[in-house]
């Protein structure tokens, strides 16, 4: 098929261009690009055209949870792909090993023998267990523990290859050295669920940690003598720093905050979605904890939120209409930089290889369709 005159994010602004899209990816890109014979035609009319959704942060979607096993996380996969998401990362709750094995093996399940229409799935975000106890959030504090290079081979099943985003606080015994053989592993290392100082952040990015996990979020407020990790996530230039957008999480100026200061090129929008992302409000469940789903906010009988029920097409159009982001910046956010936040190269990007659904979106930024 042949997308003509559509408005794609080139370089630092939008452009006009033709897309042909074969076989479930992006072919060619260019405005010279012509009908071939035969070939399907849709005239965009100069509706913005996005490549897929990367989100590097989601435990669930639609009922299903990530550490349910292989039939869950295929299943999330299918119905990403519908709500226009190309990549994902399926993220762990706070478990047992065992469970954490599990649900690791259900996920390297997947990524052999990919779902044909489905969101491709690019690794594992480990987001527990090892997570400072005091900034637990919604993770069980009694799964939690020091990072240790042995436990997470045992949690891996001895092989790390499925895992490609990993969160840990770095002022934990240990963290020194199981970030540069996480790294040298080819995992990123996201700095999260931690009572850090700024120092400590700081020094874990000289280590090679990347990222930071839900930024303001499960770490201690800015203070204006303890920055602490969100002070560092914001000025360090090394780390990424993941933002919530769904206006229950972060207030709208910390939104427009964390964006100024890192700029689209390291600022990555999540969802942080548990099961009832796409689903009724009520009960459900994340890491085994009762949550209630009500007014758009997820969370545990405590009141402590529990991930969001956010989506990645919901979160960038808050970032345009309720957080006043550029455009092109917002569409970075949700797709180009969350995959290079992860050293994806294709995923995210509108570039041949870069794998459906796409999304269309009208000259106002109201979602109009996925295009596959």
């Amino acid at each position: 098929m042949l997308l003509m005159h559509a408005s794609v994010l080139l370089d630092d602004d939008f452009t006009q261009v033709n897309v042909r899209l074969a076989d479930g990816c992006v072919r060619a890109v260019g405005a010279e690009l012509t009908p071939a014979a035969g070939e399907a035609v849709l005239d965009l009319a100069g509706d913005y055209l996005l490549p897929g959704f990367v989100d590097v942060h989601i435990h669930g979607y639609m009922g299903c949870d990530t550490m349910q096993g292989e039939a869950a996380v295929r299943a999330m996969s299918a119905n990403l792909y519908e709500a226009g998401v190309a990549a994902f990362l399926p993220t762990t709750m706070s478990a047992d090993a065992d469970e954490t094995r599990r649900a690791i093996q259900g996920i390297r399940a997947v990524m052999n023998a990919p779902e044909q229409r489905g969101a491709r799935l690019l690794g594992a975000h480990m987001e527990a267990p090892f997570l400072n106890a005091a900034k637990a959030g919604a993770q069980r504090p009694e799964c939690l523990c020091s990072p240790d290079w042995e436990d997470f081979l045992s949690m891996t099943g001895g092989d790390v290859s499925a895992v490609r985003l990993l969160t840990l606080a770095p002022e934990l015994p240990g963290a020194d050295a199981f970030i540069p053989q996480a790294v040298e592993a080819g995992i990123t290392i996201s700095l999260g669920h931690s009572a850090a100082t700024a120092e400590q952040a700081h020094h874990a990015a000289d280590l090679g940690a990347s990222h930071v996990t839900h930024t303001f979020n499960a770490q201690p407020p800015l203070h204006h003598r303890e920055p602490g990790l969100t002070g560092a996530a914001l000025t360090d230039d090394r780390l990424f720093a993941e933002c919530i957008a769904d206006g229950v999480h972060l207030h709208g100026d910390v939104v427009r905050l964390l964006c100024r200061a890192k700029g689209a090129q390291r600022a990555v929008a999540i969802t942080d979605a548990m099961e009832a992302a796409g689903m009724p409000e009520g009960a459900y469940t994340l890491g085994g904890q009762a949550v209630t789903v009500k007014r758009g906010q997820a969370r545990l009988q405590n009141g402590t939120l529990a991930g969001s029920v956010l989506t990645m097409k919901q979160a960038l159009w808050n970032l345009i209409h309720r957080f006043g982001i550029a455009p092109a910046d917002a569409v970075r956010m949700c797709t180009a930089t969350p995959a290079q936040s992860v050293g994806e190269k294709v995923c995210g990007h509108m570039v041949a290889g870069s794998p459906a659904p796409l999304t269309r979106w009208s000259g106002d930024w109201q979602f109009v369709s996925i295009i596959e």
